[in-house]
């Protein structure tokens, strides 16, 4: 037998801060760079009743970490449920099963900043956010950490939504955080422009970046769904999380291959090879960067690591008995 770490929602919620949140993120995208092992998300979908099983992993071996995402989305709860198993990446032993749902916006807001901080340039100081949504306030919470914004537009198509999340921001950070009446009043002269919306069109038009801008788009994982035209993608110096996803679920880059403006070769790097310095970031002032975020297990691992041993020196959670399959197999 071996005792495994069960942690809910609440107990994790408050072990850390953003920018813990893109330290760890940061060191697994630096190890994904030097070889980790990560692939993209698998899908399953349901008809009747309506919904999808995902999962993905990671192994991180200096952080001494496996594991990712098991989650369902829909079916007959209309609901979304977050399971985080995590392995000793040395042992194989179980050492934690997270109820990840409250952990979701940090880990994945952290993977942008970290994207952010290679790719956008260091005077950057306008941000420009298109959602209001959970998504949208991790991005922005992580990223502050990584630029001295005084300057942050909000553009969702709700008023009301747009107009809330710019207050509790403006009171948050040292920036003027306002809501605007468009995509493009949001994105006018932005330095850095994240997009994390639900749309299945484009919500940013390629005339609106400007040269030297960085833009993070993170709503849409699905080949018949993206948050940028193929303009913007073929301008653009382009960073998946994992090249092999830009391939498999991105509905920007799939989109741009099919209408031919661009190839496989328009994949400038990995974030992580950026992180590692395999690859160069931003080389140039005008230079238009995409980081393409779909999720990965990298920041999942990296970011339940983090909250499970802070939760274990805190003495939280429930511990729970597994039994290794030389005992359970045989009963032995």
């Amino acid at each position: 037998m071996t005792t495994t770490l069960f942690l809910t929602s609440d107990e994790v919620t408050d072990l850390a801060e953003p920018a813990d949140y893109v330290a760890a993120v940061r060191e697994g995208y630096r190890q994904r760079g030097d070889g980790a092992p990560a692939q993209p998300r698998s899908k399953f979908f349901r008809e009747d009743p309506q919904g999808m099983l995902t999962s993905y992993a990671a192994i991180l071996p200096e952080t001494g970490a496996m594991g990712g995402y098991m989650y369902s989305a829909g079916f007959g709860a209309t609901d979304a449920w977050f399971m985080t198993p995590l392995f000793d990446a040395d042992s194989g032993e179980p050492l934690a099963i997270l109820d990840g749902a409250s952990m979701n916006p940090h880990k994945t807001g952290a993977a942008g900043a970290v994207a952010v901080d290679e790719l956008a340039r260091k005077d950057s100081d306008t941000l420009a956010v298109i959602g209001s949504g959970s998504q949208a306030r991790g991005q922005l919470r992580a990223t502050a950490t990584v630029r001295d914004f005084t300057e942050v537009r909000v553009y969702s198509p709700t008023r009301e939504n747009r107009e809330a999340f710019a207050a509790d921001f403006d009171s948050a950070l040292e920036a003027d955080v306002r809501a605007v009446d468009s995509s493009t009043a949001a994105v006018d002269g932005a330095d850095v422009v994240i997009t994390a919306t639900q749309a299945s069109e484009p919500v940013v038009d390629a005339d609106d970046v400007a040269p030297g801008t960085h833009v993070t788009a993170m709503g849409q994982y699905s080949p018949d769904a993206r948050e940028l035209d193929t303009a913007t993608i073929e301008r653009a110096t382009y960073v998946p999380d994992l090249r092999e996803r830009a391939t498999f679920d991105s509905g920007e880059f799939l989109t741009a291959l099919e209408e031919g403006a661009v190839t496989e070769s328009h994949v400038h790097a990995e974030l992580g090879e950026v992180v590692a310095g395999q690859a160069p970031g931003r080389t140039d002032d005008d230079e238009i960067t995409v980081f393409d975020s779909g999720g990965t297990g990298i920041e999942t691992v990296a970011a339940a690591h983090m909250l499970y041993e802070r939760a274990d020196a805190a003495g939280r959670g429930t511990e729970l008995e597994f039994a290794p399959a030389s005992e359970a197999l045989t009963g032995d």
